[in-house]
């Protein structure tokens, strides 16, 4: 079951919500609970023993750090609880490429397990809620959670499950404890907002732009990478990227607008990324709260800037290997995280002096490297191999021309561009004092997705496999 769903958007979530505004305070928890099993169960119960052990695992460890003084008991308890967590993510997510690693280097014919095809839902981002709780319990930042209700509903929370974004528990502790006046008729209104417009981005940007991109990769359905100039395959590259985007960002401001509409404020994932004027700037700007978690749970602890430049790009390294590799269990992510690895070195010393003086050029510079590091992201889809891609990015040749998809998408791609700029929240600034036009704008926009979400098929969000 998707956000974008009709059974989710006319069944699920008003019958949720529903609940979740009656029941009494001290309830909230329980109910919100409730539902956030029966979302994770919707397609099978298979992967929900994994989930409840892990939270069980964590809710202990917290426990016994909270009450343990000894500070290598404390470091051992924590070491159990993140190996635990990280290693049922790395035994999922990681085991059939590593067995077909081991193949290909050595002709093994190592058998891959059918039953690891499908990834448990959502354990990218639960494994990586779970280690930081553990980490915050352990530092002294948070106090332990005692009731495991509470904690169980933090951990698993619906509107967080498929997409994030991470949130950590010290984030949501306040609203979780708060057993009277959680959410407000102000939350619920900008939450509804939120949603509305995460949704738009979904079902009307993002959908619309997968269609150029199929349509120019796919060799079934369209015409095939290996027929496209080079003009097209640039063009495609950059449908991508916009499509990834509000894809992304839309399901992460459905996810906070649904949070929010529940009274709890999670931190943005997303700040107009496209806009910025370097990669570093770039990276503070997507995906912000998994940047985050590596800048605080494995660049700091590695020792971050502190111990002189070979250590600190060396912890670069680790940080955007693993980044590479969180993302999806294939050699393109990792090459991608090689590929900013290599980019941000560069920039820290040497360009970044260089980009900050700049007014137009850097601009160009950064979304010209992002869109090259989409290409490199997505060579695992059929169709688009890298090498192939590469190819057609850079030796200048003909094929199907770019104009024939340009009459069909071009005011797609303009109307996609100018929405990735600061334009749509000037708008709606525009209009707070204009009650009766901002209504009518919302009310078109949620008829308007609402036209496109029944049309469709409620397909997944992209970051959902990773």
């Amino acid at each position: 079951m998707t956000f974008n769903s009709v059974i989710f958007l006319f069944c699920f979530m008003p019958l949720a919500l529903g609940l979740y505004y009656l029941a009494p305070g001290r309830a909230k928890n329980a109910v919100l609970l409730l539902e956030s099993i029966l979302f994770y169960c919707w397609t099978g119960i298979t992967w929900l023993p994994l989930i409840l052990i892990l939270i069980l695992v964590n809710y202990i460890a917290g426990l016994l750090m909270q009450r343990i003084n000894a500070a290598g008991m404390r470091r051992l308890v924590l070491f159990l609880a993140v190996v635990i967590s990280g290693a049922s993510m790395v035994f999922f997510k990681y085991t059939n490429f590593l067995l077909d690693t081991i193949n290909q280097i050595s002709g093994a014919g190592l058998a891959s397990l059918s039953f690891l095809d499908v990834l448990p839902l959502g354990i990218s981002y639960y494994s990586f809620k779970l280690i930081s709780y553990a980490a915050d319990v352990y530092l002294h930042k948070v106090e332990a959670e005692r009731n495991p209700i509470t904690f169980a509903t933090y951990v698993i929370l619906y509107p967080q499950l498929i997409v994030g974004p991470i949130v950590r528990y010290r984030d949501m502790a306040p609203a979780l404890h708060t057993t009277r006046g959680r959410c407000s008729l102000r939350q619920m209104e900008d939450g509804a907002v939120m949603f509305v417009f995460g949704l738009a981005k979904k079902v009307i940007l993002a959908d619309s732009l997968s269609a150029l991109w199929q349509g120019i990769i796919s060799p079934s359905d369209g015409i095939g990478l290996a027929n496209a100039s080079t003009p097209l395959a640039w063009l495609g590259v950059l449908a991508y990227s916009l499509q990834l985007y509000f894809d992304f960002a839309g399901f992460s401001e459905m996810s906070n607008g649904l949070s929010l509409m529940m009274g709890f404020e999670c931190p943005a994932n997303f700040n107009l990324p496209y806009i910025s004027a370097s990669i570093t700037e770039f990276w503070r700007r997507w995906h912000i709260t998994l940047s985050q978690w590596f800048r605080d749970y494995i660049y700091i602890p590695l020792g971050g800037n502190r111990r002189g430049a070979l250590r600190q790009i060396l912890n670069m390294l680790v940080v955007w290997a693993l980044t590479g590799l969180w993302h999806g269990a294939n050699w393109n992510f990792i090459v991608w995280g090689l590929y900013y690895f290599v980019l941000l070195v560069i920039e820290k010393n040497f360009l970044l002096k260089y980009l900050n003086k700049g007014r137009v050029w850097p601009h160009i510079y950064t979304l010209f490297f992002v869109v090259l590091g989409w290409g490199i992201f997505t060579a695992n889809a059929p169709g688009a191999p890298l090498g192939l891609l590469l190819n057609r990015l850079f030796i200048p040749q003909g094929g199907v021309s770019a104009l024939y998809f340009l009459r069909n998408y071009g005011v797609l791609l303009v109307f996609g561009c100018l929405c990735s700029t600061p334009l749509p929240s000037w708008i709606w600034d525009k209009t707070k004092r204009i009650l009766p036009v901002r209504l009518i704008l919302f009310a078109g926009i949620a008829v308007l997705c609402t036209a496109f979400v029944v049309a469709a098929t409620g397909s997944t969000a992209l970051y959902a496999d990773f």
